[in-house]
């Protein structure tokens, strides 16, 4: 290709989606991206194609496919129970093992255990010297805290969970980075599963461990290859999205208000949130097995497509003024969870814990302000968009 397409952003600024994307959704909304070395995959930035591509079967997640537009030059060995990197049949199989414990009702049942590790690090916040790193001390323990009680993880592991979680996620470290963090965590949790295995408890790794490894439904490598992404998914995001959150609300001191005087705005709000910050910014990466025309686009068998989310809410054919935060907008088709076989399977999991955080918080602490320029402390190369630190006063 003598003049090679654009590269796909890799900065975005704190809160909106990268520059390029508004003006790609309407001028080239299905075209050409350069990634590593001469890989020109397909990016998909319009709501309606991204909803196309995910939900259609014939773009297969598998990353060890030659071609897959994954986020490294190198392909990934294969990894036991990566469910974002598998197709069914296997991927079907796996994921039914986990349904029952992410279903809405089941989440349900948590929300008062939500409210009371939430009232207890907003408890130790208040006590804080400031200004304190609201990371440190709120955003990022309430969902480490929460799966590590879901899965049967020990919390004072949480600096070796979080060390190894940031590395896999950090996309310019280089592949041996990315896969030592992975194996870190890996590893960990396959001591961890044996030793459920001899002493279960009532969390979902003994689950794991005695009604699925045992019964032969799935190895231990499988098991502990779900429970790393489990670790990682139910922590990282909705640590970003609880930081960048309270940014984009301190932002916007009136709509902060609505929050936190009116219930009813609550679930709205959240899913609003959601769409507006997009904090999974990289695109969901898939690779067509066969021919198949998008958006008036034929992607051939063998191509790769990177679909960006970031893009596709705020796509103005489908939510008008997209740029625009309005937590009384009906943000219900965002698509911060993706679509299809492999939507977020954590997601009423994910919405409780900011339904309940968000203005809990800023009921505790209406005077909440920021004490530096939030973008100082902005990801750089993570595939989940957020920041390091985020120093408050109240």
């Amino acid at each position: 290709m003598n003049n090679p397409p654009p590269p796909l952003p890799g900065h975005r600024p704190l809160l909106d989606p990268a520059a390029e994307y508004g003006r790609w959704t309407e001028e080239r909304p299905l075209a050409r991206v350069s990634l590593w070395g001469d890989t020109h995959p397909w990016l998909v930035t319009r709501h309606e194609d991204a909803r196309a591509v995910l939900g259609d079967p014939r773009f297969s997640s598998r990353n060890t496919r030659p071609g897959f537009p994954g986020l490294q030059p190198t392909p990934p060995p294969p990894t036991p129970g990566q469910l974002f990197a598998m197709d069914p049949p296997d991927h079907t199989r796996l994921r039914r093992m986990l349904i029952p414990e992410f279903t809405f009702r089941r989440v349900e049942q948590l929300r008062p255990a939500i409210r009371n590790i939430t009232a207890e690090l907003l408890d130790g916040l208040a006590k804080q010297e400031q200004p304190a790193d609201l990371v440190e001390h709120f955003t990022l323990p309430l969902p480490l805290l929460v799966i590590c009680e879901l899965l049967g993880v020990p919390y004072e592991d949480r600096d070796f969970i979080h060390h190894h979680a940031a590395a896999f996620a950090t996309v310019t470290a280089g592949p041996q980075a990315m896969r030592a963090g992975w194996a870190g965590l890996f590893g960990y949790l396959q001591e961890l599963l044996a030793a459920k295995s001899r002493e279960p408890g009532d969390d979902l790794m003994s689950k794991l461990a005695t009604e699925r490894v045992a019964t032969g439904e799935a190895t231990s490598a499988e098991a502990a290859g779900l429970l790393v992404q489990l670790l990682i998914a139910g922590h990282e995001t909705t640590a970003s999205m609880l930081s960048l959150g309270v940014v984009a609300l301190l932002r916007h001191p009136e709509q902060a208000a609505a929050l936190r005087t009116d219930e009813d705005l609550v679930p709205g709000a959240v899913e609003e949130l959601l769409r507006y910050l997009t904090v999974v910014h990289i695109g969901l990466r898939r690779i067509a097995t066969e021919d198949v025309e998008v958006g008036g686009v034929t992607i051939r068998a063998g191509e790769g497509v990177v679909v960006a989310l970031q893009a596709a809410n705020r796509d103005p054919a489908v939510f008008a003024d997209p740029d625009r935060l309005d937590l009384t907008r009906d943000a219900g088709r965002h698509l911060a969870f993706g679509h299809g076989l492999h939507h977020c399977l954590g997601q009423s999991l994910a919405r409780a814990e900011l339904q309940i955080a968000l203005p809990m918080l800023f009921r505790r602490l209406p005077g909440l302000r920021l004490t530096s320029v939030a973008e100082e402390y902005a990801f750089e190369g993570r595939a989940i968009h957020g920041v390091r630190e985020l120093p408050v006063a109240w």
